[in-house]
């Protein structure tokens, strides 16, 4: 315990300095205002979600701060990517590969865990939960 009060006097006694503390130069990328990262329609960020359909199935979705995405079934292979979008309060997806549809979900706001029901236009809902880090 000794040890760690010794290691932190110094840090206490600097944080007491009555002299103000010299601040680096301003350079012109920090003078810029910070981008906010994009959301989906009901706040969530960009990130890697697991979709839970009714049957049980299992899809991986990233969804990119560039306004694009891309869905992988459970053996990793790509089934559907494209761009995202939010329109009239809806998280649009638009799909560049072949034979997948454009898609509108409608979300719940998201529960504590992160985790939140998409209902589609048409269809069935799907739980939507952020993936767990690698």
């Amino acid at each position: 315990m000794r040890k760690i009060a010794l290691i932190l006097a110094p840090v206490a006694l600097a944080a007491c300095s009555s002299e103000p503390a010299e601040q680096a130069p301003a350079d012109d990328a920090a003078a810029e205002p910070a981008m906010e990262a994009p959301t989906v329609a009901n706040g969530s960020g960009p990130g890697t979600y697991l979709a839970t359909a009714a049957d049980g199935t299992v899809t991986t979705t990233v969804i990119g701060a560039d306004g694009t995405y891309s869905d992988t079934d459970a053996e990793g292979n790509v089934i559907a990517e494209g761009s995202w979008a939010v329109t009239d309060g809806k998280t649009c997806f638009t799909p560049t590969t072949e034979g997948v549809e454009p898609m509108c979900f409608t979300e719940t706001a998201p529960a504590e865990d992160g985790s939140f029901t998409a209902t589609p236009d048409s269809g069935d809902p799907v739980t939507v939960k952020p993936a767990p880090a690698e």
